[in-house]
């Protein structure tokens, strides 16, 4: 565990937050996540990095592609959009609120389902 003020190797980040090396380094090298070097080039990471790592994750799992979370993450650091921004970011809520209701749809289906099961069977 990382104390506070301390910096983490690659190895560590990806222990904490369950991604693989490999794919913090392809966030590095999308510009999502940076890392400091030592004189070694090994890669240390700050603590916040954690979250940023969970928020990148977060994104990609919602359905955004890597160009979409590059443009989104200096907005969600900043807490600023542009105008165009703002139109990004309510087209990509859209589309999760569109999915999140077809998710729902698809459990009360399957939740039909199970109880009918357990009704013949019991």
């Amino acid at each position: 565990m990382v104390r506070t003020g301390e910096m983490m190797r690659i190895g560590e980040l990806a222990g904490q937050t369950g991604v693989s090396v490999r794919a913090l380094r392809y966030y590095e090298e999308q510009g999502l996540l940076t890392s400091e070097r030592s004189v070694s080039d090994q890669r240390y990471y700050t603590e916040d990095a954690v979250d940023r790592v969970r928020l990148i994750q977060l994104l990609y799992s919602a359905g955004l592609n890597s160009k979409a979370v590059r443009d989104i993450m200096p907005c969600m650091d900043s807490g600023m959009a542009s105008t165009s921004m703002l139109e990004l970011l309510a087209t990509e809520r859209d589309r999760i609120d569109e999915r999140m209701r077809e998710l729902a749809e698809t459990r009360d289906r399957l939740t039909t389902v199970i109880e009918q099961g357990h009704a013949t069977r019991g």
